[in-house]
């Protein structure tokens, strides 16, 4: 049988992603969440990869405290491996009974070691510390470690948020330094912007002569974004299009192989399993890649390993022909729409792609994604060069029935599922990878964007324009191959 395009555990769900590549290896420990009440205690979970496809479940790596332990709750952090070979895990240690100064539960930076880092961890709480005078007591969190060659030291970066300040503005990536590993003095703010609720999950990487910067915010919108300078110590600036995907895909950090780098995040699932529930925290790993352009900012986009493990077509029948035969096919509506919807019943996992050549001037095109046959009734991944955007829509929009109606159905799309891209007019290329509930679209292996799809289970695939023109050059649909 095919299996699963996103890792999810059997019995629980993905929360925060930490990375770590070892001998070609990824090691992808993870927050393993459990819905249940009352809430068990939350520990790292261990799933392997070396081909970005199957992945081996390792179970509980790190475990959980006890409910007196300072880390009932083993929250994210980062692994790091000293000259020894020694591996350091930082860890954020919570426990809700434990309250710091300001009344919330105290978070607390803790410490694990491994001499291989695949085995047992030694845990030593006699070295967790938290947070310094001026710094809330509740964020202290995601220690992050790297090393700076330049500065002889390694440096941990920590999601924490001052004590005093506008209420929405006191988030700061706050820094202590360590030649040893083992003891740290706090210092200067590694980034201090003033602007957001905090910096979750902060990440720092060297590549091709710039530093990256990447951290997850929920103040403006809940999305993770990077910035770019030059040196470790910033100036930090702000890229045009700065986030790595959309609402559903948070909390990502990184890791390098071979020259590549890869973003691995979640995707939320939602609530009542409905395109209408609110999303939830945690939900199954997604992974995108990284790839740089010449001025040093990022595109985000599909590996090609995943791309490459769809290999069996799909036979699309457009108008009557298979579809190599219709192509290319051209959509010309200059003050209307056209849909041209496949015959073809979709698989539930599957990759397409389609290389839709767009005229000046052209409001909207893009691809319907289990779609009825007059394309009425679908998801929609829609182009809008206008307004340099991709968006995910569907219709209809009420989901549940009349009742519904007027909570998603006077809305224009679904809210916070839109991406910044750059659309003129000549040929784009739009991937879609789908495997359940879920779906991941790519424009132009540049712009990421992903969500959850739930109450349409089935229907066929289209293409469309409207107000303009678009012709359908290439398209194709691929499976993998049922064993």
């Amino acid at each position: 049988m095919s299996y699963p395009v996103f890792f999810q555990p059997a019995d629980a769900w993905v929360g925060d992603l930490i990375p770590f590549q070892k001998d070609g290896e990824f090691q992808l420990f993870y927050l393993h969440e459990v819905r249940s009440e009352p809430k068990p205690g939350t520990a790292w979970n261990l799933v392997t990869t070396k081909d970005l496809i199957q992945f081996q479940d390792h179970g509980v790596a790190l475990p959980h405290g006890s409910a007196e332990d300072p880390d009932f709750n083993c929250y994210t952090g980062s692994i790091v491996a000293d000259e020894s070979g020694v591996h350091h895990l930082f860890y954020t240690g919570q426990n809700p009974d434990n309250l710091g100064p300001d009344g919330l539960p105290l978070q607390l930076v803790m410490h694990a070691t491994s001499t291989d880092g695949t085995g047992t961890w030694s845990k030593h709480p006699e070295l967790a510390f938290g947070a310094p005078d001026g710094y809330g007591s509740a964020d202290w969190r995601d220690p992050f470690v790297f090393r700076d060659e330049d500065a002889g030291l390694w440096r941990m970066l920590l999601a924490a948020r001052h004590a005093d300040g506008p209420e929405r503005r006191r988030g700061v990536i706050a820094q202590c330094v360590s030649t040893d590993l083992m003891t740290w003095t706090h210092t200067d703010p590694f980034w201090d912007p003033r602007r957001y609720v905090t910096h979750e999950c902060p990440d720092v990487f060297e590549w091709g002569g710039w530093w990256y910067m990447v951290y997850s915010e929920f103040s403006e919108t809940f999305t993770t974004r990077y910035r770019m300078a030059k040196s470790p110590t910033g100036p930090w600036t702000v890229p045009a299009r700065d986030s790595i995907d959309g609402r559903a895909f948070y909390a990502s950090k990184t890791a390098e192989r071979d020259g590549r780098r890869f973003f691995f995040g979640w995707i939320a699932s939602k609530e009542g399993n409905s395109d209408d529930g609110a999303w939830q925290w945690a939900g199954t790993m997604a992974v995108l890649e990284a790839r740089q352009n010449a001025d040093g900012t990022l595109a985000f986009g599909f590996a090609d390993e995943l791309v490459d493990s769809f290999w069996d077509e799909v036979p699309l029948e457009l108008e009557g022909q298979p579809v190599d035969r219709r192509l290319p096919l051209r959509l010309d509506v200059p003050d209307g729409y056209s849909a041209a919807v496949a015959t073809t019943e979709l698989p539930s996992q599957f990759y397409a792609r389609a290389v839709l050549d767009i005229g000046p001037g052209t409001t909207e095109c893009g691809l319907l994604l289990r779609s009825t046959p007059d394309g009425d009734h679908s998801y929609i991944l829609r182009l809008e060069p206008k307004r340099g955007r991709m968006v995910f829509d569907r219709w209809p929009r009420a989901a549940h029935g009349d009742a519904q109606w007027h909570v998603s159905g006077d809305v224009p799309f679904a809210i916070e599922l839109e991406r910044p891209c750059h659309l003129p007019p000549g040929r784009h290329t739009l991937e879609v990878v789908v495997d359940q509930d879920l779906c991941v679209a790519v424009v132009d292996r540049e712009v990421a964007l992903s969500t959850r799809i739930y109450d349409l289970p089935g229907g066929a695939i289209g293409v469309f324009a409207g107000e303009g023109s678009a012709t359908v050059a290439q398209f194709e649909v691929r499976k993998r191959t049922n064993n």
